[in-house]
């Protein structure tokens, strides 16, 4: 490792590690305070505002056509160069791979968002119900440029990702209840908004340098913002030793997350989608960040 690669001692000692990695596998989220340090938040705003000028295949306008749309982009496959430094020269990695318990970790791929003035909010969901993979060590990591009140911050079900996986919302602006795949194969989402006071809804203030680290199928949604308010953030997913393959209803209404714009064949998540289920989840498309003996490795792919 080199030197800016080590995390502070906060971040490592062992009873502390022990206390995050707890309350992450039983609640389904954690907060890691001042995670990132200053240098390590140049890296975050840089990688942040490479992936805004260039925007990638799948890049759009989230709920677009109505008024409280916001911008996000996800899985650019020409963004790794822009995040290398943060996933690999701050201790991130490192991290993550620590709170997950694997001594392996690959990068799924990177994701940003933009809510700038009166936004609407995230609607509820599971990441993990739009990608055909499963484990126990697996997570995202949700990093923010900007101060983020408790009442704008994004919101967990708590203990929610050790229950169903329900049939995803598809994000559709001009049907709030339209879902991913067909009805019946999978559980209708709640309507968690709808109901707040009966569900264990969780969340907190959040400085530039936390990190909140959250397994993928724990319900959650982010918060609108407001007038004269932005929320630039960035959400970089990551997956472990023992995450295999899970694939997703055939049956769907729309397609499942993909990674490049082709037709398919060389699309690591459509390859991932077509394996049969508890295969390992590997595929050179994805970054080998940490390999399973424990080096670090921020330029070569997974090969296995």
């Amino acid at each position: 490792m080199t030197p800016d690669q080590k995390l502070p001692s906060t971040l490592t000692e062992p009873s502390q590690l022990h206390e995050w990695r707890t309350t992450l596998a039983d609640e389904g989220v954690v907060v890691i305070r001042g995670a990132l340090d200053t240098h390590a938040m140049r890296h975050a705003q840089r990688a942040f505002h490479w992936s805004l000028q260039h925007p990638g295949p799948r890049a759009h306008t989230v709920l677009a056509g109505i008024a409280g749309a916001f911008y996000q982009d996800h899985a650019n496959p020409a963004a790794f160069p822009a995040y290398h430094d943060l996933l690999c020269e701050t201790g991130l990695t490192e991290l993550v791979g620590n709170l997950i318990g694997s001594q392996g970790l690959w990068l799924l791929y990177e994701q940003i968002w933009l809510k700038r003035g009166r936004t609407l909010r995230t609607p509820w969901h599971q990441d993990l119900a739009y990608v055909p993979m499963a484990g126990e060590q697996v997570a995202t990591a949700w990093i923010n440029l900007d101060p983020v009140e408790r009442e704008r911050s994004l919101e967990f079900v708590r203990g929610s990702h050790r229950g169903l996986l329900y049939n995803p919302t598809a994000f559709d602006p001009d049907d709030p209840t339209a879902a991913m795949y067909a009805p019946g194969v999978w559980p209708a989402l709640p309507d968690i908004e709808a109901r707040r006071d009966a569900w264990p809804i969780v969340s907190t203030a959040i400085e530039p340098g936390d990190i909140v680290v959250f397994h993928p199928a724990v319900l959650h949604g982010g918060a609108p913002t407001r007038a004269g308010e932005q929320r630039r953030t960035i959400s970089l997913r990551f997956f472990g030793d023992d995450t295999v393959c899970m694939p997703r209803p055939e049956s769907g209404v729309h397609e499942i997350d993909r990674l490049t714009t082709d037709d398919g064949s060389g699309d690591p998540m459509v390859a991932m989608a077509r394996q049969p289920a508890g295969t390992l989840f590997r595929h050179p498309g994805f970054r080998c960040l940490r390999s399973p003996d424990g080096a670090t490795s921020g330029i070569r792919a997974s090969h296995e």
